[in-house]
C-alpha cells in the first residue's frame, strides 16, 4: 500500500509539471520540481539563447524582473518538447536542454549532441534583516570539464587568460571591472544577470556564481560554433556596438590634468609644429576650481577663463577635445543642489575626501562634502544631463566619465543599505557604470545625430558596449608586471562582448621612476623610457591609443628629440597607427555590423590550437594582424613597483624603480635583442617588417630593437594602408596601398562613411569588397555598394603582392571608379 501511495504522489507531481509547463503564445516553459522546492521558468529568447529563472516555491508573489542589461525581447522560436519519466527535453534548432524533473537541474547540449554544461545545485538563503530583508542570497553551481578553459568576467588584473581556478568577489573598482559573464572554448556563454556583489568560484567539485541579493536565480545561456558567435549572441541580448567617430581611432594625449587652457593648447600646437600626428586631447579634473566645486560642469577655474576660445582653437588645429566629468558633485555646485533637493545623492565617502585639493595626505578636518548621485534614477539622469549641457554647448567632442564605479572609500557595511531608485545599493551596486554612462549616451542621442557620442569611462558592466563608450583599465601602476596584465585584461573584457578597451599608456603612477632619476623626470630615465615605448607599442593595437598618467609630462617632446632612439620609437608607433586607420575603421564596421572584435584572443580564431588557449601575451588585432608585444625589459633592469591607488598618490613615497642606480645606465636602444613569438597553427604567417614567411604551429625568435614590435600578418590577408597624415581626416583615402599576403584565400571589405554622424544607420556608407583567390593568384576588387554625401567617386589603389622573404613587393596601380576590377599574377 505504501509503494502505491508513493507512486500515485509521484504521478500527481509529474502530471502537475506536464500541465504547467507551457504558456500559450510564449517561448516560456514553467515547471515545479517534483520535490516541491523550486519553481523554474525557461524562456527561449532565440534558438541559441535561453533564459533560466529559478525561485523558491514558497514565494507566492513574484514580480516580473526587468533586466538592466538585456534589451532583446524573446523571438518566436520553435521548441520541441519530449517528456520521459524523470526528464523533460526542450530542443530548438541550436540547443537542447534536458531538465531533471526531480530537482530542476539542467544539462545543455549543442545541436550535434555535444554536452556543453550542466547545473549542479541551486541555493536560496533568505536575508533576515536590513534593506534587503525577504530577498535571497542566490547561488547556482555548474559542472565544467576538467581541462575546459573559460574566459571573461570583465577587466581583471590577475594576468590570466583562462579564469579556471579563480575565486573572487566580482565588484566594481578602480582597476577592475566586474562583468558576470564567461564563455568556453566548447562554444557556449553564460551571463549571470545579477547586479549585486557576486562571488565567482571555480572549484574542483563545481563552478558557481553566488550573489549577495536577488529575488531569483537568473541567467542566460547561449551557444555558438565559435567565440565570435557567442560574442554575437551576447550583443544581440544586451545591445550592439555603435560606430565611433574615425578621429577616436587616432592618437590621444592627456595628463593627470592640464593646469590651464594655455598648457593644453600648447600640447596641440607642439604636435602640429613637430609633425607628430594627434587627434585627441583630454582635459582632466579641476577645470571647475576647488574641491567644493567638484564636477560643477562649468569652467570656474580662473586658468580656464576663455573656454570657448580654447575649444575653438583645438578645432582650428584639427584636433578634438573631451573633458572629465564625474559621478559625484561638490556641495557648492548647482547639480548638487538640484539632486539634494530631490534626495538623489548617496551618503557614503567618495573621492575627493578633502576640500583642499593642493595638499596630500588629504586634510580631513576640511571634508569636501562631495557625494555620488543616484544614477539608477531617471530623474537624476535628467538632472545630470541638464547641467552637462553647459559643457555640451561649447562644442566639446566627448566625455571622460571618471569614477563610474563609483569611487567608494572607507567602506562600511551600512553603506550597502543606501537606498537607490531601484532598491538598496547592494542590490544594484555593479550596474552603476552601465546606468551612469547609458544616461549620458541616451540623452545626447536624443539631442542630436550630427555628432556620434564618444565616452571614455573607467568602469563597465554587461551591456555597456551599446553606449558609445571605451573603457580603460583604471589608475594602473607603471611596471612591467602591470603591462603584462593589460593584455589578458583587455582580451577577457572583449570576450564578454565589449570590444572597446584601452589603458593609460605607461601606467598612471610612475612616481618611482621619477624619484630615482637625476632631474626627477621619468621621461629621461632609461628604465621608464623602455617601459613606456613597449606600452606605446601595445597601445598602438588597442581600440583607443591614449597616453596618460600622473607624476610626469608624457608628451613625446619630453622624451627627447627627433633622431634619438626613444623619440623615434614613439613617433614610429604613432605614425603606424595612422597608416592602419583604413584597416581599423573597416574593422570597426565589422564590430558594428557583424559583431566582430578588435582585440582577439588566439582562441577566437584558432580554437583547435591548444597552445593558444592560455596565451596571455599575444593577440590578433582585427582578423589579419598577430601582435606579440615585448613585455619584458631587454635593455634595462626590471623592478616591479607595487602600489595601490592611495599609495600611488603619495608623492613622498620612497618607492624605488630599480636596485641598480639609473644614473649610471648608458643604454644603446638600437642594439639588437630577441623575442619569442608563437605562431598559431593552421595557417602561414608573414613578418610585417621583413615579409619572411613562417608555417604556423611553432615558436620562433624575432630580432628587435626598441623601435620594433613583433608583428605578423596571416596568409590570405588583404591589408589597406593609409596616407601619412597629421590627423585622421586630413587626406581622403583616394590613394591607398593594398597589400595582399598570398598562401590562402582571403577577403576584406573597405568601409567608409561621413566619419562622425549617425547617417550610417540610415544606409549612408559605402563598402568595397576585395577577394583573393590563392589558386589562380587573382585579386578581385568588387563593385562598390552604397553611397553617402561627399563620397569618393574616383580613386587609385596601389596593390602590392607580398613576396615571401623579399622586401620588394610586386606593385600595380589600379584606377577605380566603383566597378569591378580584376588583377591576376
Amino acid at each position: 500500500m505504501k509503494q502505491i501511495t508513493v507512486f500515485l504522489w509521484m504521478l500527481l507531481a509529474s502530471s502537475f509539471l506536464l500541465y504547467a509547463q507551457t504558456n500559450s503564445g510564449e517561448n516560456r516553459i514553467n515547471l515545479t520540481t517534483v520535490d516541491g522546492q523550486t519553481e523554474c521558468q525557461i524562456i527561449f529568447y532565440a534558438p541559441d539563447i535561453v533564459r533560466i529563472l529559478k525561485y523558491p516555491a514558497s514565494i507566492t508573489n513574484r514580480p516580473e524582473k526587468q533586466s538592466l542589461s538585456v534589451t532583446l525581447q524573446p523571438e518566436a522560436t520553435e521548441v520541441l518538447r519530449h517528456e520521459g519519466n524523470n526528464l523533460l527535453t526542450l530542443k530548438s534548432s541550436a540547443l537542447t536542454l534536458t531538465i531533471n524533473k526531480r530537482d530542476g537541474s539542467i544539462a545543455f547540449t549543442n545541436v550535434r549532441g555535444k554536452r556543453l554544461l550542466r547545473e549542479t545545485s541551486s541555493q536560496f538563503t533568505c536575508r533576515q534583516e536590513g534593506a534587503d530583508q525577504g530577498s535571497y542570497i542566490v547561488r547556482q553551481g555548474f559542472r565544467l570539464d576538467k581541462e575546459e578553459p573559460i574566459y571573461g568576467l570583465g577587466i581583471l588584473q590577475n594576468g590570466k587568460m583562462s579564469q579556471r581556478g579563480e575565486d573572487r568577489v566580482l565588484v566594481q573598482g578602480n582597476v577592475e571591472d566586474a562583468v558576470p559573464f564567461f564563455q568556453s572554448v566548447k562554444g557556449y556563454g553564460l551571463f549571470w544577470d545579477n547586479y549585486s556583489p557576486t562571488r565567482f568560484a571555480d572549484k574542483p567539485e563545481e563552478t558557481f556564481f553566488e550573489s549577495e541579493v536577488g529575488d531569483c536565480i537568473d541567467y542566460y545561456f547561449m551557444v555558438g560554433e565559435q567565440a565570435d558567435d557567442v560574442v554575437a549572441a551576447m550583443r544581440r541580448l544586451t545591445g550592439s556596438v555603435p560606430m565611433l567617430p574615425l578621429w577616436t581611432y587616432g592618437f590621444w594625449q592627456s595628463r593627470e590634468r592640464y593646469r590651464s587652457q594655455e598648457e593644453l593648447l600648447e600640447v596641440v600646437r607642439r604636435h602640429r609644429e613637430l609633425g607628430v600626428p594627434l587627434d585627441g586631447i583630454i582635459q582632466d579634473w579641476q577645470y571647475w576650481g576647488n574641491n567644493y566645486l567638484w564636477n560643477a560642469m562649468e569652467f570656474m577655474n580662473s586658468e580656464f577663463n576663455e573656454p570657448q576660445q580654447m575649444v575653438d582653437e583645438v578645432h582650428r588645429q584639427h584636433a578634438h577635445l573631451i573633458i572629465s566629468i564625474w559621478s559625484s558633485f561638490g556641495p557648492q555646485t548647482k547639480p548638487y543642489r538640484d539632486l539634494a533637493e530631490k534626495g538623489l545623492l548617496f551618503n557614503f565617502s567618495t573621492w575627493p575626501q578633502s576640500g583642499i585639493s593642493e595638499q596630500w595626505p588629504p586634510r580631513m578636518d576640511y571634508p569636501s562634502g562631495v557625494r555620488v548621485y543616484d544614477a539608477y534614477s531617471p530623474v537624476a539622469r535628467d538632472i545630470y544631463w541638464k547641467h552637462l549641457t553647459r559643457l555640451y554647448d561649447f562644442g566639446l567632442d566627448g566625455w571622460w566619465m571618471d569614477s563610474t564605479e563609483p569611487d567608494h572609500l572607507d567602506f562600511k557595511p551600512e553603506d550597502m543599505e543606501t537606498p537607490t531608485a531601484l532598491g538598496s545599493f547592494r542590490r544594484v551596486r555593479n550596474a552603476y557604470p552601465l546606468m551612469s554612462v547609458n544616461g549620458v549616451y541616451d540623452h545626447q542621442r536624443a539631442v542630436s545625430s550630427d555628432k556620434r557620442v564618444f565616452i571614455l569611462t573607467r568602469s563597465a558592466f554587461a551591456g555597456q558596449q551599446r553606449t558609445g563608450a571605451n573603457t580603460w583599465s583604471g589608475d594602473v601602476n607603471s611596471s612591467w608586471e602591470t603591462l603584462r596584465c593589460q593584455i589578458p585584461a583587455g582580451l577577457n573584457f572583449t570576450l564578454t562582448g565589449n570590444p572597446n578597451f584601452n589603458t593609460d599608456i605607461g601606467g598612471f603612477f610612475s612616481g618611482g621612476y621619477n624619484r630615482t632619476y637625476a632631474d626627477g623626470s621619468a621621461t629621461r630615465n632609461p628604465l621608464f623610457q623602455e617601459l613606456y615605448v613597449r606600452w606605446m607599442q601595445f597601445g598602438l593595437f588597442n581600440p583607443m591609443m591614449r597616453s596618460h598618467g600622473t607624476d610626469m609630462k608624457r608628451e613625446i617632446y619630453y622624451f627627447g628629440q627627433s633622431g634619438e632612439p626613444v623619440y623615434d620609437a614613439i613617433e614610429q608607433a604613432i605614425r603606424m597607427r595612422y597608416s592602419l586607420l583604413p584597416y581599423i575603421y573597416s574593422t570597426s564596421w565589422q564590430v558594428t555590423s557583424r559583431h566582430s572584435s578588435f582585440m582577439r584572443a588566439l582562441v577566437m580564431d584558432f580554437p583547435e590550437d591548444r597552445k593558444g588557449w592560455n596565451c596571455n601575451d599575444q593577440f590578433l588585432f582585427g582578423s589579419s594582424l598577430l601582435v606579440a608585444p615585448v613585455l619584458e625589459a631587454q635593455y634595462t633592469p626590471e623592478k616591479i613597483i607595487s602600489t595601490d591607488e592611495m599609495e600611488g598618490w603619495n608623492q613622498s613615497s620612497s618607492a624605488q624603480a630599480s636596485e641598480t642606480d639609473p644614473f649610471n645606465l648608458h643604454v644603446d636602444f638600437t642594439a639588437p635583442r630577441r623575442s619569442e613569438v608563437y605562431l598559431p597553427a593552421g595557417t602561414q604567417w608573414y613578418d610585417f617588417w621583413t615579409n619572411a614567411r613562417f608555417k604556423g604551429g611553432q615558436t620562433i625568435e624575432k630580432e628587435t630593437t626598441l623601435a620594433t614590435i613583433p608583428l605578423y600578418v596571416r596568409a590570405g590577408s588583404i591589408l589597406p594602408l593609409g596616407p601619412d597624415v597629421q590627423y585622421a581626416t586630413e587626406k581622403p583615402w583616394d590613394d591607398l596601398e593594398i597589400r595582399v599576403y598570398p598562401g590562402a584565400d582571403g577577403e576584406f571589405t573597405l568601409y567608409e562613411d561621413e566619419f562622425d554622424n549617425y547617417n550610417y544607420e540610415k544606409g549612408a556608407y559605402t563598402t568595397i569588397p576585395f577577394r583573393w583567390d590563392d589558386r589562380t593568384r587573382t585579386l578581385t576588387i568588387g563593385e562598390r555598394k552604397g553611397n553617402y554625401p561627399g563620397m569618393l567617386q574616383q580613386r587609385r589603389f596601389r596593390v602590392a603582392l607580398v613576396q615571401a622573404g623579399q622586401a620588394v613587393m610586386d606593385m600595380r596601380e589600379v584606377a577605380y571608379e566603383g566597378g569591378e576590377v580584376t588583377l591576376k599574377w
